[in-house]
């Protein structure tokens, strides 16, 4: 079984690039923190590619930036190139299946004034209020 689960958070803003095909891919690093500490009581970490196809793509583009903590879950993947040089390259990521923000988006907002009179309008829309005093119909 090849499976991964990962909770850091990006080291830059996701990259999102679309294949010759069409398909949308995204990739980071993670940031992980390791689960001790050094001597001197430092934390260390884990830089660790990600790489996001699809609609998960298209998210991590819109959604997550710099600093976003995000739960990550995938499978580890080694690939091989050969390098200008000639010599052969190794590139160890991980695919991500699932992946969640924990977190708020940085910078948003909660409601812009016009967006709170749409939303006043849309409960408005469900009724009256109830008298809590009142007996219940059922």
């Amino acid at each position: 079984m090849n499976k991964v689960i990962l909770v850091g958070r990006l080291t830059k803003d996701p990259e999102v690039r679309y294949t010759p095909t069409g398909k949308v891919v995204a990739s980071f690093t993670l940031a992980v923190n390791r689960g001790f500490t050094t001597k001197d009581n430092a934390q260390e970490a884990d830089f660790i590619p990600i790489v996001v196809w699809g609609n998960s793509a298209e998210f991590c583009g819109n959604n997550l930036n710099k600093g976003s903590k995000v739960l990550v879950d995938g499978r580890l993947q080694v690939r091989s190139y050969d390098a200008k040089d000639g010599s052969k390259r190794y590139v160890t990521e991980v695919i991500a299946n699932n992946l969640e923000a924990l977190e708020r988006r940085q910078g948003a907002s909660v409601a812009k004034s016009e967006d709170k009179d749409q939303v006043q309008d849309v409960v408005q829309s469900f009724g009256s209020d109830v008298d809590l005093n009142d007996e219940v119909p059922f």
